[in-house]
């Protein structure tokens, strides 16, 4: 018996304490923490006696340790509107506990109402009973925008609709569980759920231990099982499809792509031929036949369904229909999360499965109906009014329900008018007061409303359920469940069990594991990602040396020579990153611009973050090392210095935002295996780095050598100290030209550049039917040979222009035979 534990036997029932000290539930609320006397309910007490045991400084500290893992491990939501763009996850220190008992319960209910909800969605669209025997209105089945025609007939492979459900739930004032909608389309949040879990067992480790919480590695690894158990073809791998770096929920496709072992991708990645569905690849197609989709159904194929969408696969409906490919959940199954169906579901539950429902939903009245159209006027200043097939609508609906008496005199007209000519639209709601659990508002205790999300999967015994949850707590006080749908921090769902639960992990069993050398499929794109990133992140750094180059010469005067400065900023024009203008001269001003205005493409910040949105499409292929210099990299360009700051100020954020460049390249070159997404990654990096010297490098020795020319190119191929060592002296056209341009050994050079290229070329999948050198061969055959017979004295500006049109060239071949969508099957 734990410590805490011996606390508690002597003391059962814990009351106030100095933790608790102001915490007051809500009026007409149940709380999860406090009964109706004051105390602490049983199943909390030994995280509150675990919490009154750390001081508030170690409790401060351990929260500061949960935020720091979400941060560090990149764990972020996208949020849209005026404030968007990307934003860390907002977890509630304060896990939500559940009583065990209680719990059991929910999972029947949950169960239950999944295999009802499977039954409906297999007769929608299958024979239609339930309609033509007048147990269901035909409007709220086709009236459903989410109900697909195309789709009707069509029995899914396995037999099954539905293989993963949520549903969210709310506890009334008088301590039972409602449903507030159903999750059947794509249910999201279980990625969070699991780094909810990582942030808070880390912080509380002993807690979390000794509370014996409930493991939900064991669902994940039933999910797995399920989706890999659905495959028919040898090879094929589980797709998760997602919309793209875009989606507000990102993160977590890319996060459980990599828990689980399967292959992420978006809808460009996948082709359908001859009725079978398959992944582009750079090494041609492979097959896949099991879609995890995130993507909504009337999106998934623009040739059956939205004929707009570009996040679908042109053909998939017609795969499915032939039985090639099986898409989880099934097309069309979002009919099911309605609310004009929520007002049905107890009769069709006694009917269908001849059970009573045992996890009802909110009371809801389909206005479809004169009687319960009658019933929500009367009564509508005590509802909530939603959209009947829709989560949102314009105007008075478009951040989803609202509450009657809260409406203006002209939106409570206008939807009852609108009600009274086409109720079919709407539904009235019972306003639902929802329990409240404990937040740390940095001080104390404090109650806020909250819903929780479980999950279930099916399984071949059925179904089974997550024994833990997504929660999400309101920053307002206001308990109405309509007040939800925005805002909020993100909870963890703690099942105490009996006895300690036993450690379940998603590897193989190390005996098991059949050795091999590769990493998977590599998609197209994201080859293709990883080919600008490495780009990308090569062009920051020209323009980065660049810049210090400019600002270390304005910061000595004695340096300072006017056909130097127009020749530096000859090279920033060109890479964009200074406007074009008649004069020579270049400021302060023009320096903090080339750092930090957004609006100049080739600008530092528009570079880095051109970087992040590359890297950003292949998140589940960096480390979080990787990941976290990237992000660092992109904050340091958050704070702009303003237009007056000094020579040294520009110096500095150079040579910061340098540092951190080569960090995340270190991390490439030592971390990274040598499989085909490096070598991609690799070839940019090489492709642009000698691009970019060819460029720089003809700038400074077309026509006559400026003073201080040869010094800026050494500086900016970091070969000042090579240079040095060799020679002694000073800088000389042919030794200067020889160790930038001609020096195989020298890792800045642009010979070196080509050697790896060549080396890396080697090793790309490109099938040679006809065993001739390819056009890249070629290219890089003719390049290796021109700068190892090239004397120094022979470099000019011509010759520098020649190797970067043929280099350029190469990129132009490389991106036609790999990354090009429809002819990315790697042959000569």
């Amino acid at each position: 018996m734990s410590a805490v534990e011996k606390s508690l036997a002597d003391e059962p029932a814990v009351k106030r304490s100095n933790l608790l000290d102001g915490y007051v539930p809500l009026a007409d609320t149940y709380d999860e923490l406090m009964d109706g006397e004051g105390t602490v309910r049983p199943h909390w007490r030994e995280l509150v006696a675990a919490f009154e045991s750390l001081e508030k400084s170690e409790l401060e500290r351990r929260f500061a340790t949960a935020d720091r893992h979400l941060r560090d491990a990149g764990v972020f939501h996208r949020v849209y509107g005026a404030d968007e763009g990307e934003r860390i996850w907002p977890l509630s220190h304060v896990p939500l506990v559940i009583d065990p008992d209680e719990w059991s319960a929910l999972e029947a209910g949950i169960a239950q109402r999944a295999e009802l909800l499977e039954a409906l969605v297999a007769d929608f669209y299958g024979p239609g009973t339930l309609v033509r025997e007048g147990h269901l209105p035909a409007a709220v089945v086709a009236g459903s925008d989410d109900f697909l025609r195309p789709l009707v007939g069509i029995e899914p492979k396995g037999g099954y609709h539905l293989r993963v459900y949520a549903c969210d739930l709310g506890r009334g004032p008088d301590g039972r569980w409602w449903v507030l909608s159903d999750r059947t389309q794509a249910p999201s949040g279980m990625g969070y759920v699991l780094e909810n879990r990582i942030a808070l067992s880390r912080s509380l480790p002993d807690i979390y231990r000794n509370m014996q919480v409930s493991r939900v590695a064991p669902f994940f690894q039933a999910l797995r099982d399920t989706l890999n158990s659905l495959h028919e073809r040898e090879n094929a791998r589980v797709c998760l499809l997602t919309p793209g770096p875009l989606n507000e929920t990102y993160f977590e496709h890319a996060y459980l792509s990599r828990y689980l072992g399967f292959l992420l991708v978006e809808g460009a990645d996948l082709v359908v031929r001859d009725s079978k569905l398959a992944v582009r690849t750079v090494e041609g197609a492979q097959p896949a036949d099991v879609i995890w989709r995130r993507v909504d159904s009337d999106f998934i194929d623009p040739l059956e369904l939205n004929p707009r969408s570009r996040l679908g696969v042109p053909g998939l409906v017609e795969a499915v229909r032939e039985g090639n490919a099986t898409v989880v959940n099934a097309l069309g199954s979002a009919v099911l999360e309605s609310r004009a169906l929520m007002s049905f579901l107890p009769a069709l539950c006694q009917h269908v499965l001849g059970e009573e429902l045992a996890l009802p939903n909110v009371a809801t009245w389909w206005c479809g109906q004169e009687r319960e159209r009658n019933h929500v006027l009367e009564t509508f200043d005590d509802l909530a009014i939603a959209p009947a097939f829709h989560p949102s609508a314009p105007g008075p609906f478009a951040h989803g329900p609202v509450i009657a008496a809260d409406l203006s005199r002209g939106d409570r007209k206008t939807i009852m008018d609108a009600m009274k000519r086409r109720g079919v639209d709407f539904v009235g709601q019972e306003v639902v007061r929802l329990s409240t659990t404990p937040v740390w508002t940095g001080e104390k205790l404090e109650p806020r409303p909250c819903v929780v999300r479980a999950y279930a999967v099916r399984t071949p015994d059925g179904w089974t359920v997550m024994p833990g949850a997504f929660s999400r707590v309101s920053e307002r006080m206001d308990a109405r469940a309509v007040t939800m749908q925005q805002g909020g921090r993100a909870v963890d769902v703690w099942i105490p069990a009996e006895e300690e639960a036993p450690q379940t992990t998603l590897l193989t069993e190390p005996d098991e594991v059949q050795i091999t050398r590769r990493t998977g499929t590599l998609p197209a794109r994201a080859a293709d990602n990883l080919f600008w990133l490495g780009r990308y992140m090569e062009r920051a750094e020209t323009c980065l040396r660049l810049i210090r180059a400019v600002a270390q010469r304005m910061a000595d005067r004695d340096e300072l020579d006017d056909r130097l400065i127009a020749r530096l900023r000859g090279a920033l024009v060109g890479l964009g990153a200074v406007k074009l203008a008649e004069r020579q001269t270049l400021t302060s001003a023009d320096m903090v611009g080339a750092l930090f205005n957004a609006e100049l493409p080739g600008s530092a910040i528009s570079l880095v973050r051109s970087a992040r949105t590359a890297a950003s499409g292949i998140r589940e292929r960096l480390s979080p090392q990787a990941w976290r210099e990237l992000a660092k990299l992109a904050g340091l360009f958050e704070k702009p210095l303003p237009p007056t700051a000094t020579d040294g100020d520009i110096i500095d954020a150079a040579d910061e935002s340098l540092d951190l460049l080569a960090g995340f390249a270190g991390l490439s070159q030592e971390n990274m295996n040598r499989l085909l997404g490096w070598r991609f990654l690799e070839m940019g990096r090489r492709i642009e780095r000698a691009s970019a010297t060819c460029s720089v490098v003809e700038r400074f020795i077309r026509g006559e050598i400026v003073r201080g020319g040869l010094d800026v190119l050494l500086e900016y191929a970091d070969s000042q100290i090579s240079y040095r060592v060799r020679y002694a002296t000073s800088a000389g056209r042919p030794a200067v030209l020889d160790m930038v341009v001609l020096d195989a050994n020298n890792p800045r050079s642009i010979a070196f550049q080509i050697g790896v290229i060549a080396r890396t070329l080697d090793a790309l999948p490109i099938q040679k039917p006809d065993g001739l050198p390819t056009p890249e061969e070629k290219i890089v055959a003719l390049l290796v040979a021109e700068l190892a017979t090239t004397a120094a004295a022979d470099v000019d500006a011509a010759a520098l222009g020649w190797v970067r049109m043929q280099v350029m060239k190469l990129s132009e071949l490389l991106t036609s035979r790999f990354f090009v969508q429809g002819n990315v099957a790697a042959q000569g």
